[in-house]
Order: structure tokens, then sequence, then C-alpha cells
């Protein structure tokens, strides 16, 4: 028996997420910065968390290490993995947005059809995107894990950039550079979003 037959999800919440976007003087968002390994995805998110804390707001952040050591702790990167890191990624993040908290979400998500996944499961209204285009000799060239020296030698299997794809955003709502610190960055991004999430 297809144990979903036996879920009912609860949609009528006994707080609503109006009433706490009015509390919270703010509307729940999913900001989804997309880019390689060693991009500045996570140090970007940092600051800009900072920036919207120092504002008001009321935020979290889901990073793909923190995932992947605990909820996400039995999937490997293989394509059918990493579809279901995201799957269960962006339920999580609907999850914060349902209680119109800021959602700031910091993942590879290599493929279009990852993005897309993330995209449909989260809602259009719901979600921004943001590339962060590092090339990726500069990505390497930081390797502060080490991981692409790894995979150059064959020691890390399916690495995006060495031994899997990465497609690049055909569109997004940002496109950040190497041009701009990542404090500028957060702040540009900000400046972008602030107007979409303030009540």
């Amino acid at each position: 028996m297809d144990v979903s037959e036996n879920i009912f999800p609860d949609k009528a919440f006994f707080v609503s997420r109006e009433e706490k976007s009015k509390q919270l003087k703010q509307h729940g968002k999913v900001i989804w910065l997309t880019g390689l390994s060693g991009s500045g995805k996570s140090t970007i998110a940092k600051h800009l968390e900072k920036i919207l804390f120092d504002a008001g707001f009321t935020t979290c952040i889901l990073d793909g290490d923190n995932i992947r050591s605990g909820l996400n702790n039995n999937l490997s990167f293989s394509e059918e993995d990493r579809l279901e890191n995201v799957r269960r990624i962006a339920e999580v993040a609907k999850l914060f947005i349902d209680n119109s908290i800021i959602c700031l979400c910091a993942f590879v998500s290599p493929t279009k059809e990852i993005r897309t996944l993330a995209k449909t499961t989260i809602g259009s209204d719901n979600y921004i995107e943001v590339f962060v285009n590092t090339p990726l000799d500069v990505c390497e060239q930081r390797d502060v894990k080490g991981l692409y020296a790894k995979a150059r030698k064959g020691e890390v299997k399916d690495f995006t950039g060495i031994s899997a794809p990465f497609d690049n955003p055909e569109s997004t709502t940002l496109s950040i550079t190497t041009h701009t610190t990542p404090a500028e960055s957060a702040q540009e991004l900000f400046d972008m979003i602030v107007s979409k999430i303030s009540l």
C-alpha cells in the first residue's frame, strides 16, 4: 500500500501565514544561491543574513555541508541522489516560508532539472534565484576544502565542474560575479530583495 494514501496534511493552520507575516512584518521568501563549490555562495549568504538581521528580519540559512552532514547524510552525489537532496531541501525551505521566515539556501544545484525541481516545490512566487557566477579556475584556486584537488586525482567522484556538469542558469533574478566582495554582493542582493520581503 502507498503510505501517502494514509497521510492527510493539515493546511488549515491555527495561525495563518498571513497572520505570521503581519507579526514578523515580512514576507517569507526563499533566496536560492546556486554556483560551483567555492564560488562564495555560503559566504554571501552569511553576509546577507547579517544585513537582514540588522534590518530586523527573521531568517535562516540552509547550507550544503550542514544539510549533507545531518538531514541528508544518507545520500550520495549520484544524479538520483542529487535530485532527492534538493527535493528534501526545498520541502524544508517551504516549511520556513509557510511560517513567513526568509530562508537563504546555498547549494551547488548544478542542473536546470534540479533548480526547476526546487522552484516548483517551493513555488515560483516564493523563489528568488541568484547565480554566484565565479569561474571554475577561481574556485579551484580557492579550494579551501581541497575537494577540487581530490576530484582531479579521481578521489572524489561526480564532482561538479570536474567529473559532473554544471549548467549555467539561463535566467536568474541576479548574477553575482567576482568583481565585488562577498559583503558588497550581499548588500546588492539585499537592496534588490528588500521590497519583496518587506510587509
